[in-house]
């Protein structure tokens, strides 16, 4: 009779702590995605203080990090849930690591444009901030997917992971002519094409988000391969 007069008290809560999960990870989505902006406009404006501004940022990413992996532990160990819901929150700690992995990526590119800065520019940035808005873009998407459980806007954010790709062999190319041409660039070319793979694991991270929607919805797994990388 008590498990019967519990039940009605303990749905709720269960769906309640599920949304501020979901609340979290979109906090933390937002925290990633300034971020990466901010790190990239370090680079184009050569603005020591804004890069400066990304590695105090990351704290409150690492912060965010632990107090979500804790949620999701809660909930698995006092509702013990099945179906979509177990799959919600298994996908929760992974994405929460995607995120993470986002704001350390985020932090790289800061540390790069601070050297980058300390010689000449190499060229006009075009193709590099193209990359940024196209990875933010992917990432915001994916949580918005993640949220609604919208597995065509998921399906989008894996599709456009071939253009990130395609830019970033074009900055990798150009790069190397110049460093062909004038090997005194070197060193300020190559921080530009490790902030190009940069942005490109971004948005490798932001497909796993997506693809974990297609997971938490279906209950079928679409990685069909491991990404160069993967493990970061």
């Amino acid at each position: 009779m008590s498990e019967i007069q519990l039940a009605p008290k303990i749905v709720p809560r269960f769906q309640d702590e599920l949304d501020q999960l979901r609340a979290r990870l979109l906090v933390m989505a937002g925290q990633a995605e300034e971020q990466v902006r901010c790190a990239v406009r370090a680079l184009v404006e050569h603005d020591s203080d804004l890069a400066e501004r990304v590695f105090m940022g990351d704290q409150a990413i690492n912060a965010l990090d632990l107090e979500i992996d804790e949620r999701c532990f809660k909930l698995l160990a006092l509702h013990q849930p099945v179906a979509t819901d177990l799959r919600v929150i298994v996908s929760g700690v992974k994405i929460n690591r995607d995120l993470e992995r986002v704001g350390d990526f985020a932090v790289n590119i800061a540390e790069a444009a601070l050297r980058y800065m300390e010689h000449p520019p190499v060229k006009r940035l075009i193709d590099i901030p193209r990359m940024a808005d196209l990875a933010q873009g992917m990432l915001r998407d994916a949580l918005n997917a993640y949220v609604s459980l919208d597995t065509k806007l998921a399906a989008e954010v894996i599709e456009r992971d071939d253009a990130l790709d395609g830019i970033k062999g074009q900055v990798f190319r150009e790069l190397l002519s110049y460093i062909v041409g004038n090997p005194a660039i070197t060193e300020p070319a190559l921080d530009l094409i490790l902030i190009s793979r940069h942005l490109e694991r971004i948005g490798d991270h932001a497909t796993n988000i997506a693809e974990e929607v297609i997971f938490i919805a279906s209950g079928r797994a679409v990685r069909h391969h491991v990404r160069e990388g993967s493990s970061d």
